[in-house]
């Protein structure tokens, strides 16, 4: 069972989440493209994934993920970015989601850690599904051939 504690205080605390991840991705080298980018729009970018994070990692919704970070991948490519500093983008959404878990968490039990454990589990499939689908949407974006499994 995801600790529902850890998921409300993630999207509760949105806000402070995204000004974390606002002051990495404006200082980072990896991350240039973003500098020229308005702040509001970063801002709600890293705010809709701090507070839609309990729905995606609580209940799944693959199909969501695909379609969102799909549309991400290819508006990125849109906007000019590296493939490379979209990635480092979402790699730093999950770093600053972690640090301030790791920094607030106030694991008093074995049963909390466990339940932080399992919810940093679902977290990192979420954040490699994100890459994956962002990485699709941006080679679809660039006239990339599609390949066929098998």
């Amino acid at each position: 069972m995801i600790s529902q504690r850890l998921v409300e205080m993630i999207e509760t605390h949105a806000e402070e989440l995204t000004k974390r991840w606002l002051k990495e991705v404006r200082q980072s080298e990896a991350t240039a493209g973003y500098h020229s980018l308005p702040e509001d729009t970063l801002c709600k970018r890293a705010f809709d994934v701090y507070a839609h994070l309990g729905r995606w990692v609580g209940e799944g919704r693959p199909e969501e993920v695909e379609r969102t970070f799909t549309a991400l991948g290819r508006e990125r490519f849109h906007e000019g970015l590296r493939l490379s500093e979209v990635i480092e983008a979402l790699a730093m959404t999950k770093y600053q989601l972690w640090a301030y878990i790791r920094d607030n968490g106030l694991f008093n039990s074995a049963l909390e850690l466990y339940q932080a454990l399992e919810l940093y589990n679902r977290v990192v499939l979420f954040f490699d599904r994100a890459a994956y689908y962002a990485i699709v949407g941006y080679e679809r974006a660039s006239g990339l051939p599609e390949r066929k499994a098998g």
